[in-house]
């Protein structure tokens, strides 16, 4: 039985001096079969000329629309079994796809696999909390608390875009949380506890550098999840519970800051899940 064919798909935004070491660590890769597709999310720099120095690379331009929609175009273009996703700023060690085709293959059951990760921040290794300790299984309700799985991470099969949909392209953050919750709810997810991605922190373009009361996000995705999830009758009450936690934290922060735009935008949620 020949290897199944592996969609790398690589969202970019300006990061044309981050970028080929992340595209390095793709084609330095131990598992051949693969197809590698950078989306370029209306870049002004020269990222087009970094990706056409590696040979076999697709290159996809599109006007800016954010990660979800970057990340989306590349699971439509792809012709990979799976698909894995690599962010721009982040780095594979080079047993990566190899390692999770090898774990797919061994539990037929799974259809999706995420694995440990390295953080380093201006340089310094950084220490990961136990609250972002990863696991494998059954991670709804984790996935509930925190974005426990990581977008650089992650194997999935592409069945699992046609049956819960794609990335949320109207959330300009938490786009990954919401996948996730969506996924953890119905699939096992498998993981390998050693890391084999390299994340960097510390550089000021990163999503959660740019919006505050990234809570609005979630609760949004777990609206959502709530609305049209299929949920279990247990699986909906630790959404809610999480949810009504959410909701109250942003609510007395927004009036604790005087923030009036925030709390209009949550007085559907607020209305719906507060009185």
């Amino acid at each position: 039985m020949s290897e199944p064919l592996v969609t790398v798909v690589i969202p970019t935004y300006n990061r044309a001096s981050w970028l080929p070491q992340a595209l390095e660590s793709v084609f330095h890769q131990t598992y051949q079969r693969r197809e590698v597709i950078v989306v370029d999310d209306g870049s002004t720099d020269d990222t087009e000329g970094v990706v056409k120095e590696f040979f076999g690379c697709e290159y996809i331009f599109q006007s800016n629309r954010g990660v979800s929609a970057a990340r989306n175009v590349g699971v439509l273009k792809s012709r990979g079994d799976y698909i894995a996703f690599l962010d721009s700023d982040d780095r594979w060690k080079p047993t990566k796809l190899e390692e999770q085709i090898s774990l797919l293959k061994r539990k037929p059951d799974l259809r999706w696999c995420h694995t440990n990760e390295s953080w380093l921040r201006n340089g310094q290794p950084l220490n990961q909390g136990k609250k972002h300790r990863k696991g494998g299984g059954d991670q709804f309700k984790r996935s509930l608390q925190l974005c426990c799985i990581s977008p650089s991470s992650v194997m999935l099969h592409r069945s699992l875009f046609d049956e819960y949909g794609f990335f949320d392209e109207s959330m300009p953050a938490c786009e990954d949380y919401d996948l996730w919750i969506r996924l953890t709810a119905h699939e096992l997810i498998g993981y390998l506890e050693t890391p084999l991605v390299i994340k960097f922190g510390g550089h000021d373009d990163q999503l959660s550098h740019r919006f505050m009361a990234m809570d609005k996000f979630r609760v949004y995705a777990l609206d959502k999840l709530l609305t049209h999830g299929g949920l279990r009758p247990d699986q909906c009450e630790s959404v809610m519970v999480v949810l009504k936690k959410r909701l109250s934290v942003l609510i007395n922060g927004a009036h604790k800051h005087g923030n009036l735009e925030l709390l209009e935008a949550l007085a559907p949620l607020i209305k719906r899940y507060e009185e």
